[in-house]
């Protein structure tokens, strides 16, 4: 969704960017917390 690879996102769950939910076993990345991220990214500087 966002086109980075998995060593990236997993950067950015544990700097705190991303949000990341475990299921069991599983990791899930929840949509608005992508969202957020491409928000923050379009902000102007």
């Amino acid at each position: 969704m966002i086109g980075v690879g998995r060593t990236k996102l997993y950067e950015l769950v544990a700097s705190g960017e991303i949000e990341a939910i475990k299921l069991g076993k599983s990791t899930r990345i929840t949509i608005a917390s992508l969202q957020k991220l491409v928000m923050r990214q379009r902000e102007p500087e």
